[in-house]
Order: structure tokens, then C-alpha cells, then sequence
């Protein structure tokens, strides 16, 4: 099973598209809200170089934004 990281913020919309996403193909992930957390913030722009949201982290394999495609190769969903 992979390690899935979502970074967001309560006023992002991709934010909520990418958590819909997840629900509907049943994703477990820890939602870290950078908004709130300024280590969560810290550790996204370590990771992605970057302040957007959302950033998805899949076992090391980072996202910014909402790709569909990318989520949906990296979690094998048809």
C-alpha cells in the first residue's frame, strides 16, 4: 500500500477535487494543512520547491496540483 501525503489549505478548490478523487477510489492519506501546520509548510516547500497547493506526496513521487492522470498511474486506478 502506498504512503500518500496530500498538502492543502481550507480554501483551495484542487485541494478538495484531489481529496474527492481519493474518496471515490477509496485512497487512505494523511492530510497535512499547511495553512495551520508551518512545519507541514516548511516540509512541502522542501519537497515540491514550491508554496502551491495541493502537493501529493506518493511514496516519494511528487505532485503539484491536481493530475488526474498522474494520480490515477502512480495508484495503478483505471
Amino acid at each position: 500500500m502506498s504512503k500518500i501525503t496530500i498538502y492543502t489549505t481550507p480554501t483551495c478548490v484542487y485541494c478538495k477535487m484531489t481529496k474527492q478523487f481519493f474518496a471515490e477510489h477509496n485512497v487512505q492519506y494523511e492530510e497535512k494543512d499547511v495553512a495551520e501546520n508551518e512545519s507541514a509548510a516548511h516540509e512541502m516547500v522542501e519537497k515540491s520547491g514550491q508554496m502551491g497547493v495541493p502537493v501529493i506526496d506518493i511514496d516519494g513521487n511528487i505532485i503539484v496540483g491536481f493530475d488526474k492522470k498522474k494520480l490515477s498511474e502512480l495508484l495503478k486506478i483505471k
